[in-house]
């Protein structure tokens, strides 16, 4: 009897084990029914019946106001376009972003709103801080935190300090399609609206779905909404993929997406996209521009290339030659469809006869993502996606307007994603009431090479929780409490450091009491995140995710 029940004991202890080790196995397996069973039934591809504004042609005057066509990539890294670098591998160009920028105006010290997307496209839509809003975090669907934590730990590269997350916590957070952007706040397009425009949103949102904080309640006549992210099925006989086992938020959305996509509602009634999804998204931008050419309208493509999960059309990953490793080709083929669908906008407008007075912005939500296990993304800078360092805040900011705008225009004046929705404004002379506090400044007058000397704002900041930053003229402070071992304070002067080489926090003491002053004072009157963060994850400054931690190497600590 008791050998038996050695036996007995023997075998729980290895099935235990067996269990442990495959534990995030199991939990993505789980995420997979999860998801089968969320989109069982999505429909063939649909003809989207976008406004036809049924005018005839207006001619090209003065007195109308421009088209505004807004163009935002997702996780596009500093030295992924050939404007900036040497693209994603050296002799790799972009020649349409690359056109964007020749053709128009620079902003050659551009940052995102935030490190990463969702609050940066916040402030995109609202010229507001996350002090004003309170959405300060990217939100996540419901268990994606507990599966990301459990599969990174099972990750054999994961030597990083430990991550946190708290059950708890998000158990007491929003469901996801109420974490957004509240239906109080004013966003662009419900200003452009307002002002006789037609408003279309094609692509990601990721500011909420329900309680009013659909694209539609928030100012879009009508919306083409990424409802899951698969650029192509996985098994599509054109698609070439790219899976990242040392990456835990890569294996969760392999689980998690599927291929689909709906049109102006944000739940159920999902069918498949008509293409691959950069390319698809680009078709149907090309029908609203054509479909509203007399009339004055507002075209936010917000790509979701070229984020993770890494997928290209096979005649891309033909197209940009023999690029290894096979992950980066596959990139580098996706950069080149963002980089099409910008071509193929400007020439519809050239097509179209509107292209004088229409106005192009380019930008990205953040910088280049570390869990790629591509070193050089965001070439020369520091830091990745999810770091506050340069390489994740440092973006393209570009903006045609050949009735307004001198091609080949260079404004190296800070600026950043706040700023984007006050210029709009401008631009079209649309109102934007008194009572709505904007952070933004116009861009305008220094786009037209006539402000600079005029400028009067000094001072940028940036918040995730406990890690905030501060940049005041050239001064560039980090402060980042780390669980390990307490605070960090990082202080750069960007004048004759721009790539944060050189911690100054312990010489200058007096610069980095001047601005903790400002950064106490941004703080003063916050209204708060709108949900606690349920994990606290240490992201590497100048490590990818695949490569291990040592001794000495420098990280942060973010909250979400």
């Amino acid at each position: 009897m008791k050998k038996r029940l050695l036996t007995v004991l023997a075998v729980l202890a290895i099935a235990l084990a067996v269990l442990w080790f495959q534990r995030g196995n199991l939990v993505l397996a789980a995420v997979q029914v999860m998801t089968d069973q969320r989109y069982d039934e999505i429909a063939p591809n649909r003809a989207i019946p976008w406004e036809v504004s049924g005018g005839s042609v207006t001619p090209e005057t003065e007195n109308r106001p421009p088209n505004i066509i807004l163009i935002v990539a997702d996780d596009l890294g500093y030295n992924d376009i050939s404007t900036f670098g040497g693209g994603v591998t050296e002799g790799f160009k972009t020649p349409g972003i690359d056109r964007l920028a020749e053709e128009g105006v620079v902003f050659s010290q551009a940052y995102s709103g935030a490190s990463t997307c969702a609050p940066s496209r916040a402030m995109l839509m609202t010229g507001r801080y996350p002090t004003r809003t309170g959405f300060e975090f990217t939100p996540t669907p419901a268990g994606m935190a507990r599966a990301v934590s459990t599969v990174a730990s099972t990750v054999e590269t994961s030597s990083t300090p430990p991550s946190y997350y708290d059950a708890d916590v998000e158990s007491a957070h929003p469901s996801y399609e109420e974490k957004g952007l509240l239906t109080g706040e004013l966003t662009i397009a419900e200003v452009l609206r307002d002002s006789d425009y037609y408003t279309a949103h094609i692509g990601k949102w990721h500011l909420g779905r329900e309680n009013g904080m659909g694209p539609n309640a928030q100012g879009f006549d009508d919306s083409l909404l990424m409802t899951s992210g698969l650029y192509l099925p996985e098994d599509h006989p054109d698609v070439v993929n790219a899976k990242l086992d040392f990456d835990p938020i890569d294996r969760f959305l392999w689980a998690a997406m599927r291929y689909a996509a709906s049109f102006n509602t944000t739940s159920g009634d999902v069918f498949e996209p008509g293409g691959y999804l950069t390319d698809y998204w680009t078709d149907e931008s090309i029908k609203v521009i054509r479909n509203n050419k007399d009339r004055p309208f507002f075209l936010y493509l917000a790509h979701w290339g070229p984020h993770t999960p890494l997928q290209a059309t096979r005649a891309d990953y033909e197209a940009v030659g023999d690029i290894r490793p096979h992950r980066k080709r596959v990139y580098a083929a996706m950069i080149r469809a963002v980089d099409r669908s910008v071509s193929r906008i400007l020439d519809t407008l050239e097509e179209e006869g509107i292209a004088d007075n229409t106005m192009v912005v380019f930008t990205s939500d953040n910088g280049g993502a570390g869990y790629l296990g591509l070193p050089g993304v965001n070439q020369p800078f520091r830091g990745w996606k999810i770091t506050m360092f340069e390489g994740g805040i440092r973006v393209p900011l570009f903006m045609k307007w050949p009735a307004k705008l001198a091609a080949g225009t260079v404004v190296e004046t800070p600026t950043a994603h706040i700023d984007v929705m006050p210029t709009i404004a401008a631009a079209t002379g649309a109102v934007i009431p008194e009572t709505v506090a904007i952070d933004g400044v116009p861009l305008l007058e220094l786009a037209k090479g006539q402000g600079d000397s005029e400028w009067t704002r000094d001072t940028l900041f940036w918040q995730n929780g406990h890690y905030q930053v501060v940049r005041h003229n050239d001064w560039k402070l980090q402060v980042n409490e780390r669980r390990t071992d307490g605070k960090k304070v990082w202080l750069f002067d960007l004048a004759t450091d721009p790539t944060e080489q050189v911690n100054l926090a312990t010489t200058r003491l007096d610069v980095v009491a001047q601005l903790e002053r400002l950064l106490k004072e941004h703080n003063a009157d916050s209204v708060g995140p709108l949900y606690a963060p349920a994990m606290d994850s240490a992201i590497l400054v100048d490590k990818t995710v695949d490569q291990p931690f040592v001794d000495g190497d420098e990280y942060v600590y973010t909250p979400n």
